[in-house]
This record gives structure tokens, sequence and C-alpha cells, in this order.
């Protein structure tokens, strides 16, 4: 039976696929066709016009050989935005390059480079996100040194670079091709060592820049702060070429990692092929608890179609897991034949370097048909001719889908793009809002290096690296006051004039960027006798995943921790043989410190501030393989976790409140799915990872918390973490808080503030058009949805309070009174 339904669902495939006897040829006529057969699963779809091509001719101050080099490769004339660049260089300006994916990008900074190299021996330091990135860039830089036999040396320095090989580059790069990190903990620690590359730098390549915002963003702005110290030291002050994806402050963000002014030039002279973007939602299975096909299924079957139609195609998907599945589906079609080429292949990090270069040659020569990565190829490496990209789920932020949509198209040939949503709440946000995402402009980066835990482990790097001098800054910032306090803890010391470095650590190694606490805990496994770090977890994850009697996953492989030294860092974990895994159970307390600003939001009001947040980890579930069913019940005994951070809520008067709802209970359980929808929308708003702005319901004094059970209805917990009864509270003023999951904040919480009224209409509309019945994990959370929608269904209930949220929405629900009882009845215990 499987195999004959496969069977016709794989006829049908290529019958779409060649439909009139005739390959689909390009995107345009495939999206055509899965338009006619999908029609029910396409909930929007976008036409992109192509544009014709601006130029300019090469530069006469561009040195003959260059010149020449270029016309060997092929390039006769500039597109315009890449001769304004030009320009801009050789005035001696910071310049910020952001057109679309594919407008050559990379000649906007090759050309000053190579140039001031080939004139004056000048260096250049590139800095990418990704290994791949640097990898494909210097080989560029090869060939067009070969094309022309420029003399310029490129290398790129990273963590796969040998040993032996560091000195020669330190030595003899011209151009040095690294990243952040490396940037950050083996080049500014050790300058010395690069002295003469620091005394010849010309220019500093940031590429991408639009992945450098939140935590990481905030990083890498102290790192240019540290790199700009250095560079003084050995008397230059190099220019900045910035390049991006298009973001919505392309300049103010470009201008904030740099920390000084900047040209941006946004106008693209590259013309591009025309495109077709479906936005795809799965066929609902189950439409009592809302619940659809897998975004993996329905990504499977459109690649299957565009490959067979003899279309180049490539699928992102969210997780390396996920690439793994999606290429095993495709090559048990494509690659059954193990006496021919493979024509598919997957791409991603934890893959050997060699692997990674010979794939992406292969992608280059267009020897393979189908292509599945995760972001690592969101960004700029070169893949040559592609004529369909699939997206297994949403990826985030709308600046990161159309910049996944231009990896298609680059030839100028009609491309196509299909987004698949997969179950996830923001992806049902956007595949259902697809007015939303036509019209959206990308999201702001933002970042906040000011933020004083990231500040203070930079200043203590940059202390090791070169000696403070009273009075001297740190970007905008007088570092006097942090020097004070590493003098106190004995690692520097202040002689004179200069705070010096005495201590024999070594700072760099123990921050990452990518983090604010520092202090990962190691996972150390002691079954056979001896101990082995088997893995490494963040510290803000320890607490939820390594507390005593966790299962902790390690490839699969089950772990037991039998012991957490939380001071020293480690978890001591033995191998187990058990059919469950387990989950930890806590809850978060919020109360507030400071109001910055405040106003009215429909019925009730709106805040921003500053709130001091305690997350206690209660204890945790066992929960049984497949069947999903709790086992058993666990304590744990761990410090609570308490940071200072900003925050915007809502709350509602309570005589509103006891007016609208028939009890607490609802108005409790209405605000749990109001908060879970602000948060979707919130997300999507400000560019944020999830986990980044985390959402909360609690009383407006602080002394207790709502949470969720796994029927979806609201539960309280007091101050000492014990269940409490909501009927039982005097003062009943439930408040929604989004706060920023940092201490001190990146800068989430002020835009939230600044657009309140449009993130609750947009919550409103999130839940009003959500397909189910009661409410779902799409629109208020996973619950046990009601077979029949009514008026105190989770669903009916958030909308409720989003209503009164709402100005446009709250006069229809002001003068409703759901109960018939005396209002005071319900105050009273």
């Amino acid at each position: 039976m499987a195999y004959e339904l496969a069977k016709r669902t794989a006829d049908a495939e290529q019958q779409l696929a060649t439909r009139d006897g005739l390959p689909a040829r390009d995107g345009a006529l495939l999206s055509a066709r899965l338009q006619r057969r999908y029609q029910d699963r396409i909930t929007g779809s976008f036409a992109i016009p192509g544009r014709e091509g601006r130029y300019a001719p090469i530069p006469d101050s561009v040195p003959p050989a260059l010149a020449a080099a270029l016309k060997a490769r092929g390039i006769e004339q500039l597109y315009s935005h890449q001769a304004e660049a030009w320009d801009a260089s050789q005035r001696g300006e910071h310049v910020a390059i952001v057109t679309p994916t594919a407008s050559g990008k990379s000649l906007c900074y090759t050309l000053p480079v190579v140039s001031a190299a080939m004139q004056d021996k000048a260096k250049a330091l590139y800095l990418f996100p990704t290994k791949a990135l640097a990898q494909d860039q210097v080989a560029e830089l090869l060939e067009l040194n070969r094309a022309g036999d420029l003399g310029v040396k490129a290398f790129t320095f990273d963590g796969d670079t040998p040993g032996d090989a560091r000195q020669a580059i330190r030595l003899h790069g011209d151009i040095v091709v690294s990243n952040p990190d490396m940037l950050h903990q083996a080049i500014l620690p050790h300058h010395t060592k690069w002295a003469q590359f620091f005394e010849n730098l010309r220019y500093i390549v940031i590429d991408e820049v639009h992945t450098y915002r939140g935590v990481f963003g905030s990083h890498v702005t102290n790192v240019l702060r540290r790199l700009k110290r250095i560079c003084a030291f050995y008397g230059v002050q190099p220019q900045f070429i910035l390049c991006s994806a298009t973001i919505g402050n392309p300049q103010a963000h470009a201008e904030a990692l740099i920390e000084a002014p900047v040209t941006a030039i946004t106008e693209s002279g590259a013309p591009s092929g025309p495109k077709q973007v479906l936005l795809w939602n799965p066929p609902v299975i189950n439409p009592d608890l809302g619940l659809r096909a897998s975004a993996r299924s329905q990504s499977n079957r459109i690649a299957r179609i565009a490959i067979k139609s003899g279309l180049k195609t490539l699928v992102f998907a969210q997780t390396r897991l996920m690439v793994e599945v999606l290429t095993k589906y495709l090559k048990d079609i494509f690659d059954h034949d193990p006496r021919k080429p493979p024509r598919i292949r997957a791409y991603r990090g934890g893959y050997l370097p060699t692997e990674r270069r010979e794939t992406e040659r292969a992608m280059r020569a267009g020897n393979i048909d189908g292509i599945v990565s995760t972001s690592a190829l969101e960004l700029g490496v070169d893949i040559g001719s592609l004529d369909v990209v699939i997206l297994n789920g949403y990826p985030g932020s709308v600046a990161a889908t159309w910049q996944r949509f231009g990896r298609a198209g680059r030839r100028q040939q009609p491309a196509l793009g299909v987004m698949v949503a997969s179950s996830q709440p923001l992806d049902q946000y956007v595949v259902r809002h697809p007015d939303f995402f036509a019209e959206a402009s990308p999201e702001h980066a933002r970042i906040a290096p000011d933020q004083p835990l990231i500040l203070f482990d930079h200043i203590r790097c940059a202390a090791f690296e070169l000696p403070f001098r009273v009075g001297d800054g740190f970007g905008p910032i007088d570092p006097e006051v942090f020097l004070e306090a590493l003098a106190e803890t004995e690692v520097i010391h202040r002689e004179g004039e200069r705070w010096e470095w005495i201590a024999d650590s070594y700072p760099a190694n123990a921050v990452s960027l990518r983090a604010v606490a520092d202090g990962n805990f190691v996972v150390v496994d002691r079954s056979d006798g001896r101990q082995q770090i088997i893995a490494e977890v963040d510290y803000s994850a320890a607490a939820l995943t390594l507390y005593e009697g966790a299962i902790h996953m390690v490839q699969s492989t089950p772990y037991q921790v039998e012991t957490l030294d939380w001071e020293g860092r480690k978890a001591y974990v033995t191998r187990t043989h058990v059919d469950y895994y387990t989950d930890s159970i806590d809850f978060t307390k919020l109360k507030v410190l400071d109001r910055f600003d405040g106003g009215v939001a429909g019925r009730g009001d709106s805040h921003h501030g500053e709130v001091h947040v305690v997350r206690r980890v209660a204890g945790y579930k066992k929960i049984r393989y497949y069947t999903h069913e709790n086992i058993g019940y666990g304590p744990v005994n761990l410090p609570d976790q308490e940071l200072h951070t900003t925050a915007v809520w809502w709350q509602l008067p309570q005589a509103l409140l006891l007016r609208a709802f028939a009890s607490k209970q609802d108005a409790l359980d209405g605000f749990l799915g109001a908060a879970y929808a602000l948060h979707i929308v919130a997300t999507v708003a400000v560019m944020a990872d999830a986990r980044d702005l985390q959402k909360s319901v609690g009383n407006g004094d602080g002394t207790w918390i709502a949470i969720a059970d796994q029927s979806g209805r609201g539960q309280l917990r007091g101050s000492d973490g014990e269940p409490g009864a909501v009927e039982l509270l005097q003062e009943f003023v439930p408040t929604v808080y989004l706060y920023d999951n940092f201490p001190g904040g990146v800068g989430l919480s002020e835009p939230l503030w600044q657009r309140q009224a449009e993130l609750v209409q947009r919550a409103r509309e999130l839940v009003q058009r959500c397909d189910c019945r009661a409410g779902c994990p799409a629109c208020v959370g996973p619950v046990l949805a009601a077979q029949e929608e009514d008026e105190t269904s989770p669903r009916a209930l958030a909308l409720r309070v989003l209503d009164l949220f709402d100005a446009d929405a709250c006069q229809h629900v002001a003068d409703v009174v759901v109960s018939t009882r005396d209002p005071m009845e319900l105050i009273a215990p």
C-alpha cells in the first residue's frame, strides 16, 4: 500500500514537473504550475519584476594591471554602485554598501584594497561572519590575481589555518581574511606578532554587517574599539568599508558598529531577473487541534518537483538534523544509482573544511541539481546559478527571508522562492499575513555595545592588550570605573598614570562574542571510571538542563546528571538506559523597579521601564518517549537566576477586568493567551530571537507569577514558589510583560514600547485570523482545545484581553458584562 501511494505521488509529481510534455525551464513557469495544482496551500503570491542594469566605466585611476585583470575576468565596466564606492573610498571616507544579494558588493571593496596593495604596499583586514564566506572571497582574490599577475597575496586566518602557516600569513599577507572571533581571541591579544601588518593597515572590510546585531553585534562593536585602539598605537587610522544585505537602518547600523560617520550607498546598479515568491501553508490534518502536515514533507515535495523540472534548487533548513533528513529524502529519489555522480548535496557547519570546499566548487561548476543547507549559505558565498529557493520554515526575520530568496536568479533568469511554514507560531503568523510580509520593510538591526557586562569584558581584554593611560577613552566611554573594579580583583594595577595588566590570565579566552554571562558549564562523563568532557552548555541554559536527575542527551545517547558543581561549572554524568526524558519546571517573577514611560493602551495602560527578574527551576518532569505521558517528578534545588533588565508591559484596571470576565480564572487565562500572541508578533517586529525576548504574566505588584498547565489553564506561583488560588487574590492586576533576556538589556524593549499599539493590533489579528476553533500553538499557546468555540475558550478569552488593549477594538467590548453577579462578589475571597 505504502509503495503504491509513493509511486502514485511520484507519478503525479513527474506529470506536474513536465506539464504539456515540457520541462518547467524557469521558476516563473514552475510557479504557475504549483499555483494551479496547490492553490489551497498557497496563502500569498508576489511577483517581483526584474530590473535593467546601470553601468559606469572602469575609472582611469584604477591601476592598468588591475583594469586588465578585470577585463580578463569578463568585467568590462562597473555597476553604478561599484563606481560610487570607488569614488567614496578614494576620498578617504568610510563606506557602507547596502544592496541586494548578487549585486557585486565584493568588487566595491576589492578595487580599492587591491589597488592600494599594488601601489602602496598597503595591507587590508577582511572580517566575515562565516568560514565559507572567507574561503569564497580568497578564491575570488586568487583568481583575479592570476588573471593579471598582480602580485597581491591573500590568505585566510581562521580556526582551520595550520599553525605553521600562521607566521607566514602575519609577515607576508597583503590581505588577511578572518572573522570577529579570531580577531578577538587570536589577533588582538598577540598584536605584537602582527606589528608589520598593523603598521601598514589601510583598509578594514566588514561584510554582512546585518548579522552583527543584538548580543553578537554589541560584542563586535567592542572588538572594533579594541582594534582601533591598537591601530592608533601603531600610528594608523584605517578606512572601513562595510557591506550588508538590506536592513531597515543600514547607515545608522554601520555608524553604530564603527562609531564614525559613514557614506551609505543603497541604490543598486546591478540587473536582476524577475522573481516569483510563494507563501505555502501545509494542509490541516486535524482541524480540532489545529495540526498541519509537516513543513518537511511539503519542502521535500516542492524540491522533488523543481529538480524533476530541470531547475537548480536550494533548500534552506533550520537545523543541521533537518538538513540531513531532507538530504536523505532527496537522495533516495535522485541518487539511488551509485554508478552515477551525486545530484544532491548537503552543506552545513560541522563538516570537514575540505568537504565544504569541494561542495562549494561543485555548486559553482553546476555539477549538482539540489542543495540542502543551513543558514551557512544564506550569505554571499558564490554557488553559481540557481532557479528555485525553498525555505523549510521562516528564518526569523523579513530581512533574512529576502536574503535567502535572493540566492536564486543570480544570472538574471526568472526565479522562484517558496517559504513553507512550519507549525511554529512565527511561521504561522507570517504565512497567514501575506499583506504584512509583502509590505513589511526589513527590520532594524540594533546593538547595545555599552551594556555593562559586555563592556566590562572588553575593557578587561583591552587592558591585557595595551595599558590604559589616565584619561584614555574606550570608544565614547570613560573606562575609569571599570578599571578601578578590575584593580580590586587584582588583575590590573595603577602605576602613576598607567593601568598595567599584572595577572597571569588570558581574558579573551573567557569571553564569548555570543553571550553576556560567562562561565559555560562542561558536561563530564565518568561512566567508565575516567573523566571525559563530552559537551558544553551555556550558562543561561544550565539550570534548565543540567540539574541533578536530568537526562542529558548527546548524539541521542542518554546520560543522567549525577552531580552538578554550580560554582565549578561542571556537571558529572553517567550513561544510562531509560525510556523517558526530563523537562524542567520553571517560573519567572518580575518586579517593576522604575518606570521610564507610560501611556494609554485602549481601556488599559502600558509602560516601559526597569524590572527585576527572578527565574527559579522548581522541579522536573519525567516524560516517556513516544506516548509523552508524565511518569514522575523530581525536585530541583538550584540558586535563583536574577537579573535587572528592561521591559514593556500592559495592565487593565481591576474594575474593568471584573466587568469583562466571568471570573478571575478566565481573566488569567485570557492574559496568558494574550501574552503568547504578543510575544510572537514582538519577535517579528524587532528582529529578535525568541530566546532574547521573553514573556511573562504576573501580578502588578510582583507577588505572584502565572504559568500555564498542560490544558492551557492559568496557575499561580507565589514568592515562595508554592501554587496559589487565583480566586483568593485581593489585589488582582494581571500584567503582561515582554522583557529583554539579558542583564541590563540589549535594546529590545524601547522599540517595543514605541510600537506598543501596533503590537496589540497585530496580536489581535493573529488570534482573530487563526484557523483553530478554540486556541492552538499558532495563536494562544499549547492548549487542549475544546470541540466548539465558546466565550470561555482560550482563544476567545485572549481575544477579549487584546480587544481591551486595542484602541480601535475596545469600544466594542467596553460595555460588555459577561458576569451577571455583583463585581464585589468576585473581589471577596
